[in-house]
């Protein structure tokens, strides 16, 4: 196993314990959701009263994980689903008052996140730190879109 890249392991894992660390300040903070939940919100925060068909494509959530968390987020009152004036089969989903007045507090504990992410690490380092990660989700989603010998030319020596 020696000389073995962990990389993949070690996102993962990084991944796991920021969701447990970003869940604990939110519940500090009296935020009841959850970091995917909050990936909607965002979304909504940035463009309110979208079809559900283009919340899912910019929050790259499933339809069913996608409906279950609204579910759940209009039970709490953050957002609602309501029909598109221009197409009755289509469902849109909006912020609430609820939403509105948790953002600011939301925004709080993403920052304070960002500051737990990047401490000790200058600025230079955190631009080539995401310009790699950037990299490698080009990479992952070449092969997702099947084109995997695409993205093995990518690959550096």
């Amino acid at each position: 196993m020696k000389g073995r890249r962990q990389g993949g392991f070690i996102m993962a894992k990084a991944h796991r314990v920021a969701g447990r660390v970003f869940s604990r300040l939110l519940r500090e903070r009296g935020i009841e959701i959850n970091s995917a939940q909050g990936r909607v919100l965002f979304a909504l925060w940035r463009e309110d009263r979208i079809p559900i068909t283009e919340l899912a494509r910019r929050t790259a959530l499933g339809k069913s994980a996608l409906t279950s968390m609204l579910d759940r987020l209009e039970e709490q009152g953050y957002v609602e689903r309501l029909p598109d004036p221009a197409d009755r089969r289509a469902i849109r989903v909006a912020r609430t008052d609820k939403d509105r007045a948790m953002e600011n507090e939301y925004r709080k504990v993403s920052d304070d996140m960002t500051e737990v992410f990047y401490a000790g690490f200058s600025p230079a380092e955190i631009d080539r730190f995401e310009g790699y990660l950037e990299r490698i989700l080009a990479n992952l989603e070449r092969v997702e879109r099947g084109d995997a010998a695409e993205a093995a030319k990518g690959r550096r020596v």
